[in-house]
């Protein structure tokens, strides 16, 4: 059975993303445009579930469907959209996940959002704080449910998600 735990932030997740990312990279020949460690475990200093989120971008999303073989043999389960379009989505691990990674072609917006959320936790402490609290009640409350840990973080994510997506754009 999985749990749903936080735990405080790990100064290996870099080098654990960095890892991954150079297997990756070899196991997907030619296919991978750049890959990003995204989630709570690329925010320095912040309470996570410890599993290493991974943003992968590609030339070709369904190109990408072909490398599923590949993936598998490395240990990652085909999950397909799994709830957001033109997303593949595999997850490593079994119920003791370690890895989920996100796959989408270059330029889908999903790209941006992700990236605006974790560089708007990096610069904000104080948001990045009170996400961590959030996140801990959440695995308190939710009795290993992780639909229901995501559900109960998804206020915050959407507020603070918006906050980025608006700082992200008054610099531009």
């Amino acid at each position: 059975m999985r749990t749903v735990v936080v735990v405080p932030y790990d100064n290996q997740w870099p080098a654990l993303f960095a890892a991954e990312s150079v297997m990756l990279k070899t196991l997907l020949n030619g296919a991978v445009i750049v890959l990003h460690h995204i989630g709570s475990t690329s925010v320095p200093g912040l309470a996570a579930k410890p599993i290493i989120d991974i943003l992968l971008e590609v030339t070709d999303i369904n190109a990408l469907d072909t490398c599923s073989p590949a993936l598998s043999r490395a240990g990652y389960l085909a999950r397909g959209e799994s709830g957001i379009a033109g997303r593949r989505y595999f997850t490593k691990g079994g119920d003791q996940r370690s890895h989920h990674l996100h796959a989408f072609a270059a330029g889908d917006k999903e790209i941006l959002r992700h990236l605006a959320f974790r560089d708007y936790l990096r610069e904000n402490r104080r948001v990045a704080d009170d996400y961590a609290e959030l996140k801990q009640a959440a695995a308190s409350l939710c009795r290993n449910d992780s639909q229901r840990y995501s559900a109960l973080k998804t206020d915050f994510i959407e507020h603070h998600l918006r906050m980025a997506l608006r700082a992200m754009n008054s610099q531009s």
